[in-house]
């Protein structure tokens, strides 16, 4: 095993030597990027409205409900969480839950209470630090979950790019609302498409291309203004000259983001819907309240793992404020009428594609949401969704390039298998369901890695005499022995050898669980019938049940 040279503090700053203190490095001002997050979250706005408004269809829910619950996360969240890059809103994986939970509480308001126990509920899991958990999660699963994600994208947008589907876009399940699934969604999209759909489409994927050609980069006023938007931009453009010129052909309006107009503070609040407290004294609600907080909680911790990894600064996000910021803007979504929300991954592969640097490019795509329903919803409504589609179409390709698949391949089977069932578990189920089979084996793996002899036992060569046959074996327990030790002990003392002089030496450990002390004393008492002669140090013994 790798010996640890250093010691972090427990801020996670590298200790460095009293007497030449390394100087902090300047923090940057959030507005010190504005140039590169400004157009990243004009591009991130452009995605999340047609996600939002399509949530919160398929949710049961009002359709101003995922506009709120966008704004929520786009402005309150993005200010409390720690993450840079990640963008936060109503989530796919929760539309079932929502489903569910409008069933069995009878009401939108009433699910709206839930949601806002929901929130403090996930303020408690950040007060307990309960963000931990994401520490565990394998870094095969965390690849797999965005292969995935990047085939399902590049799979569900097809129809919208051949503009032939009106189901909303971040449907990450395999069986779809409408009763299609995500192949013969594609098969009906071919049989029925539009031809300004897909001429929009071509134009604004060869645009996106062209945008990420070494020549275009390499100008300065490529890094200003981002592909996507120009894409978008030329998308309204070349519809409109449709509609002048060859009306036959144009873009079929409902293939055209769809926006509630407003035009006053006062009318959309008159639209708003709020809690209804009177079901608190249902105890259904809590139940409800209980899976929205889970389901939830996951999600986020899989989404900022993931976009911690795809962060081209590879900066960490604290899991254990992210949980509060998270249940501070579920609290404020419920009571203004907003769906629930999560850290969504898709939104935020949009955000670091786009070239966002801080966390003001989430922020700004809030602030545009909020001004989209008062001010833009006109101009919006005038955007293809095949436009956006090829954004999306191009953010699913960098999500599961070839070159991923050959790095995992290249790992072995521990790292691969892992990795290709959780995309194919993802791809078929839904996102929180192939997760979980991908963890399962993946912690099968781990925990088979951890039955092997000598996993967790070591030989002390330092007390062990080579030269001397007939001196004691001397093995020696590690710091920390948990019941995930307990198979590696047992099958490493099964293989003693028979009459084995042998120290089980457990003085440097400072915790070792009660399975394995049992395990241990079950061995001791059967050490003599092998001719076994056992010596414990630093160990307890411990009574075994039954006797």
């Amino acid at each position: 095993m790798p010996q640890v040279v250093s010691s972090p503090s427990h801020t996670g700053t590298p200790i460095s030597s009293a007497a030449s203190p390394e100087p902090a490095a300047p923090r940057k001002s959030l507005f010190s990027t504005l140039g590169q997050d400004a157009p990243a979250g004009l591009v991130v706005f452009l995605v999340a409205l047609p996600l939002c408004l399509g949530i919160s269809l398929a949710s049961g829910a009002p359709l101003l409900a995922g506009v709120v619950a966008g704004i929520v996360g786009g402005v309150l969240v993005s200010l409390l969480s720690g993450s840079a890059v990640s963008v936060s809103g109503p989530a796919a994986g929760l539309t079932v839950v929502m489903l569910s939970a409008i069933a069995t509480l009878g009401s939108w308001p009433a699910v709206l209470a839930a949601t806002v126990v929901a929130g403090a509920i996930q303020v408690v899991l950040g007060l307990a630090r309960a963000g931990i958990i994401a520490l565990y999660f394998p870094a095969a699963v965390i690849r797999g979950m965005l292969a995935a994600i990047g085939i399902i994208l590049i799979l569900k947008q097809l129809p919208h790019f051949f503009g032939a589907d009106a189901d909303y876009f971040e449907d990450m399940k395999f069986l779809q609302v409408d009763g299609l699934n995500t192949f013969s969604a594609i098969g009906a999209a071919v049989k029925g498409l539009s031809p300004g759909s897909v001429l929009v489409g071509v134009v604004s994927l060869g645009l996106l291309l062209l945008w990420n050609t070494a020549p275009v980069r390499r100008q300065a006023w490529s890094r200003l203004v981002p592909g996507a938007l120009v894409a978008v931009v030329a998308a309204v453009a070349i519809n409109q000259l449709l509609k002048a010129v060859a009306p036959e052909i144009q873009v079929r309006p409902e293939h055209l983001v769809k926006l509630p107009v407003l035009t006053s503070l006062g009318q959309l609040a008159g639209e708003m819907t709020f809690p209804d407290f009177s079901v608190l004294r249902n105890p259904a609600t809590y139940g409800v309240a209980f899976t929205i907080a889970i389901v939830a909680s996951l999600e986020t911790l899989l989404s900022v793992e993931a976009v911690d990894n795809l962060d081209p600064q590879k900066r960490h996000t604290p899991t254990n404020r992210e949980l509060l910021a998270q249940g501070v803007g579920n609290m404020t979504s419920g009571l203004l009428g907003g769906l629930p929300l999560t850290a969504v991954i898709v939104r935020s592969s949009a955000n670091i594609a786009a070239g966002a640097q801080s966390k003001m490019s989430a922020f700004i795509h809030g602030l545009l949401l909020l001004t989209s329903l008062l001010f833009l919803g006109s101009v919006l409504n005038m955007i293809p969704l095949s436009a956006l589609a090829a954004v999306l179409l191009l953010v699913g390709y960098k999500l599961t390039q070839p070159a991923l698949y050959r790095t995992q391949w290249r790992l072995g089977r521990e790292q691969f298998i892992p990795f290709i069932i959780t995309i194919v578990a993802v791809l078929f189920t839904d996102l929180l369901k192939g997760v979980s089979i991908g963890l399962a084996l993946g912690f099968f793996f781990i925990l088979r890695d951890n039955a092997k002899a000598g996993s967790y036992l070591r030989r002390d060569e330092s007390v062990d005499n080579a030269e001397n046959p007939d001196a004691p074996l001397h093995l020696r327990l590690p710091e920390h022995v948990s019941f995930l030790n307990k198979a590696s002990i047992v099958t490493t003392l099964e293989q003693l050898p028979t009459g084995s002089q042998v120290i089980l030496d457990g003085s440097r450990s400072d915790v070792i669980d009660h399975d394995v002390l049992e395990a241990i004393e079950a061995f001791r008492q059967a050490a003599p019938a092998r001719g076994i002669n056992l010596e414990l140090r630093g160990i307890r013994q411990v009574a075994l049940a039954g006797h």
